[in-house]
C-alpha cells in the first residue's frame, strides 16, 4: 500500500499549501466587496437576483444548515458548528450517500435483512447482515460528510468572490466563518477522509487499497475542479463532467468495493461513466443559477458559453438520452424487467423538463426536486441489474 500512502501524502500537502495571510484573518464583507466591485453593479436578470433573497416561509434556518439558497443570515453558535455545517453544503451529501449503495446493490455481495429469507445473496447470519450495513454506513459517511463536505468547502474557497455575486449569504463573502476555520475544516476533513478510506480497505479484505485509491483520486479531482491553476470548473465542460462522475461514478466505485472489489467489471466502469454524462446535466441544472456572476468573473460554463437557450437543450438530452441508452444496453443483455422499469423512471423526468425548459433560472430547484427522485431510483435500478446479471 506505499502508493496509497504517497498518493495520501501528496493531498495533504495540497490542502496544508494555503497559506493564512497574516493579516486580517477574517474575510469581512467590506474588504470582499473592495476587491470586487463587479459585485455592485446592477443585477441584469431579475430571476437570478431573486435566488439570493431568504425565503419567507420560516425555512431560512434549515436552509441555512443544509447549504441551500434562499437562507437566513448566519447566527453564532458553539464552535461555529452551524456555519462549519452550512459550508459542508449537507442537502448535496444525499447523491453520494445514494451511490454507495448503488455499488453495495451492484456488488451483489451486500447481505440486507431480506437476503435472510431466501432473496440472493442469501445468508442465515444476523451478523453478517449487521456488519454489512455497517460497512455501507462507513462507507456513506466517508463519499457523503467527509469528503463531499471537503470537496464543498474547497469549493466554496475558491468561490468566495463569486459568491459574493451569486450566492452572498454563504458563510466565507458573508464573513461568518474566518480564514483560519476554513483552512482547518478543509484540511481536517481531507485527512479523516483518507484515514477512513485506508482502514474501510482494511475492514473489506482489499488486497489493493481500491477505496483509497478512489479517495485520493476524488479528492484530487475535487481540489482541481475549484483551485487554480487548472480549475476545472472554468470550462463548462471539463468542469461539468468531472463533478457528475464524482456524484455518480466514485461513491458507486467506492460502495462496490466495499463488498467485493475484484468483481467490479469494465462493463460496470462504462455503465458509471455514462451515467456521470447524466450528472453532467444535473450540474448545467445548477450553472444556471450562477450565470450572472461567471460571466462577470470570466467562468466558461455551459449556460454562458452557449446561452440559456442552447445549454438548456444539452441539460436534459445529456439526462434523457444517457438513461435511455443504459436501458437499451440492459435490454440487449436480456435484463428486460429492469430495463422496462429504467425507462419508466425516465418517463416523468421528461414531464418535469417541460417547465424548466420554459424558464430554466426560475425553475431549476422545482424541476430538481420534482425529476432527481426518479434519476437516482434508475440509477439504483441499473445496479441491481448488475448486481443480478452474471457478466
Amino acid at each position: 500500500r506505499k502508493s496509497g500512502m504517497v498518493g495520501v501524502a501528496f493531498l495533504v500537502v495540497s490542502a496544508t499549501s494555503f497559506s493564512t495571510p497574516s493579516k486580517q484573518p477574517v474575510l469581512r464583507p467590506v474588504l470582499l466587496r473592495h476587491s470586487l466591485p463587479i459585485a455592485s453593479e446592477k443585477v441584469t436578470d431579475p430571476n437570478a437576483a431573486q435566488t439570493n433573497a431568504e425565503v419567507t416561509d420560516g425555512s431560512g434556518g434549515i436552509r441555512q444548515l443544509l447549504g441551500l439558497k434562499g437562507a437566513s443570515s448566519a447566527e453564532g453558535s458553539f464552535l461555529n458548528w452551524k456555519i462549519r455545517l452550512q459550508l459542508m453544503k449537507p442537502a448535496t451529501w444525499i447523491p453520494l450517500i445514494w451511490g454507495v449503495a448503488c455499488g453495495a446493490a451492484a456488488s451483489g455481495n451486500y447481505h440486507a435483512v431480506w437476503n435472510l429469507f431466501g432473496d440472493a445473496p442469501t445468508t442465515s447470519s444476523w451478523s453478517v447482515v449487521g456488519e454489512d450495513t455497517l460497512k455501507a454506513i462507513a462507507a456513506m459517511l466517508l463519499s457523503g460528510p467527509i469528503l463531499c463536505g471537503f470537496t464543498q468547502t474547497c469549493n466554496d474557497w475558491f468561490d468566495r468572490e463569486l459568491d459574493a455575486i451569486n450566492e452572498p449569504y454563504r458563510p466565507i463573502p458573508s464573513g461568518a466563518i474566518s480564514e483560519l476555520e476554513v483552512y482547518s475544516q478543509i484540511c481536517g476533513l481531507l485527512v479523516a477522509g483518507l484515514v477512513l478510506a485506508w482502514n474501510l480497505d482494511g475492514w473489506a479484505g482489499n488486497d489493493w487499497p481500491v477505496i483509497t485509491a478512489i479517495a485520493v483520486f476524488g479528492s484530487l479531482i475535487a481540489y482541481i475542479y475549484s483551485a487554480p491553476p487548472l480549475k476545472l470548473k472554468a470550462n463548462g465542460w471539463t468542469g461539468t463532467y468531472a463533478l457528475g462522475s464524482s456524484y455518480i461514478a466514485l461513491p458507486w466505485w467506492c460502495g462496490h468495493a466495499m463488498f467485493n472489489a475484484a468483481s467490479i467489471g469494465w462493463q460496470e466502469v462504462i455503465l458509471t461513466i455514462l451515467y456521470s454524462i447524466a450528472g453532467l446535466g444535473i450540474a448545467i441544472v445548477n450553472d444556471f443559477k450562477s450565470i450572472e456572476g461567471d460571466r462577470a468573473l470570466g467562468m466558461n460554463s455551459l449556460p454562458v458559453a452557449f446561452g440559456i437557450d442552447a445549454a438548456k437543450y444539452i441539460c436534459v438530452a445529456s439526462i434523457d438520452l444517457t438513461q435511455l441508452g443504459v436501458a437499451a444496453y440492459l435490454y440487449s443483455i436480456g435484463e428486460l424487467t429492469y430495463a422496462a422499469l429504467l425507462v419508466a423512471m425516465v418517463l416523468p423526468q421528461m414531464y418535469s423538463q417541460i417547465s424548466f425548459l420554459q424558464d430554466p433560472v426560475a425553475n431549476d430547484v422545482k424541476y430538481q426536486a420534482a425529476a432527481q427522485p426518479f434519476l437516482v431510483l434508475g440509477i439504483l435500478i441499473t445496479a441491481l441489474a448488475v448486481g443480478h446479471h452474471k457478466f
